[in-house]
């Protein structure tokens, strides 16, 4: 990793076939697979061009910040020497794309040279995931040091020292007060503090059956604007929760696999994080987004039951899907048109309709298997929504197809969404 000095080439094209297995919203192995590697070159490519744009600027940064940097990079590849798999694992969580995506956003000064601090958090995470021997000190100017996918450490103090051997990690503070955390990936969900409150480890839930983690605690789990048209933030810990979310996520798995197996494994596989936001101030369905640089993390509302879930997260896993393949072969060019949609109130431009019929041609393939699947009220619930979001998608792809705005791979993608479209039309009363 370090030996690399040059920029990375940009991702490949997609493989055969694969473009057509993706527009069709149908989970199949290989395209999953597709996904996660091309969202692996797409982190590398950006760590690299940091790395890059850090030697460009070598001269001009001070000495604590360019020492910092060579000690954090060091400890990567240590990490990744130790157990490369655990180290993709936290290069290709949500949060450290988010973290990417903006301190390459910063132009050269005081904010960007902050901004690469954030390599420590995904160095030390590598190293705790990668069970490899280190001891690094941390100056903590806002009291916490994230570790993505792994937790959150608070030390008022603002320094920290963290030492990871013989299968533990001691973090210690300035006036020697001391947690100790067992476990290559510090064990123990929740939160735990010194006996003066002054240190604080805070460890992320695992949802019920999987990898996926809540992340109440990660600083880049949420843009800084907020969420939709009213802001909002992310639930805060312990306000978040863990309890509810671990149900419903439980309800909605079960669900989701006596309803469509290979769609619950694709779902397994590619959501990596919830982020619970702050609750509705009204009714209405939960509120749910996913933000293009951390493709992986669902950002929602609590459901109110397991059908909503199990729509919510189909919905936004398409989203990341989308994501991770845009920057794998762009679908769409810059254009200013605007249109309505049936699913949104406000008009959308070209990418947002082809996200919207995008995932929404998923939820209809979804409630096309639902209408005879398990628990009548799923049923009926399937077979409603069925006919309301067929109309929809069909105006949404008519409109895509007549569209300049889309690539040549993003035409034919437009067209295998179609001809899926068509044959659930088709065989609305002979689901397969």
């Amino acid at each position: 990793m370090g030996d690399v000095r040059p920029a990375a080439p940009a991702p490949g094209p997609v493989p055969p076939g694969i473009l057509a297995v993706l527009a069709r919203t149908r989970p199949e192995p290989a395209a999953t697979e597709a996904l996660r590697a091309a969202l692996h070159a797409r982190r590398m490519l950006l760590l690299k061009s940091l790395l890059v744009r850090v030697d460009g600027v070598r001269g001009t940064l001070p000495a604590p910040v360019r020492r910092r940097f060579e000690d954090d990079w060091a400890l990567l590849e240590r990490a990744e020497r130790a157990d490369a798999t655990a180290v993709r694992a936290v290069l290709d969580y949500p949060t450290t794309g988010a973290w990417l995506a903006a301190v390459l956003a910063e132009p050269d000064g005081p904010a960007f040279q902050d901004g690469l601090a954030g390599l420590g958090s995904v160095a030390v995470a590598a190293a705790l995931r990668a069970g490899c021997r280190f001891t690094t000190t941390r100056v903590l100017p806002a009291g916490t040091l994230p570790l993505p996918g792994v937790g959150l450490l608070r030390c008022a103090r603002g320094r920290a020292r963290l030492s990871g051997r013989a299968g533990a990690v001691r973090i210690t503070d300035s006036a020697g007060q001391t947690l100790l955390l067992p476990g290559r990936a510090p064990a123990g969900p929740g939160t735990r503090w010194t006996a003066d409150g002054a240190l604080a480890w805070s460890a992320l839930h695992t949802l019920p059956g999987g990898t996926a983690v809540l992340d109440d605690v990660d600083p880049h789990r949420v843009p800084a604007g907020g969420i939709g048209p009213a802001a909002l933030p992310a639930a805060e810990r312990p306000y978040s929760d863990h309890a509810a979310w671990a149900a419903r996520w439980r309800d909605a798995h079960a669900l989701l696999a006596a309803t469509h197996p290979a769609r619950a494994a694709e779902t397994t596989a590619l959501v990596r994080a919830v982020v619970p936001l702050v609750p509705p101030a009204g009714s209405g369905p939960p509120l749910s987004a996913t933000v293009r640089t951390a493709p992986g993390a669902v950002l929602a509302q609590l459901p109110a039951d397991r059908r909503e879930l199990v729509e919510l997260l189909v919905h936004e896993t398409h989203h990341t899907k989308l994501a991770v393949l845009d920057e794998l072969v762009p679908l769409w060019r810059p254009g200013g048109s605007l249109h309505r949609v049936g699913w949104r109130r406000d008009p959308r431009p070209v990418p947002g309709v082809l996200q919207g019929a995008y995932a929404h041609l998923a939820l209809l393939d979804l409630w096309w298997r639902a209408r005879t699947g398990p628990a009548w009220a799923w049923r009926r619930r399937a077979a409603e929504r069925f006919e309301t979001c067929r109309e929809q998608v069909a105006e949404a792809l008519s409109l895509l197809a007549d569209s300049d705005e889309l690539t040549p791979h993003g035409r034919e993608f437009v067209r295998h969404m179609g001809s899926h479209h068509a044959h659930l039309a088709r065989s609305a009363h002979s689901p397969g």
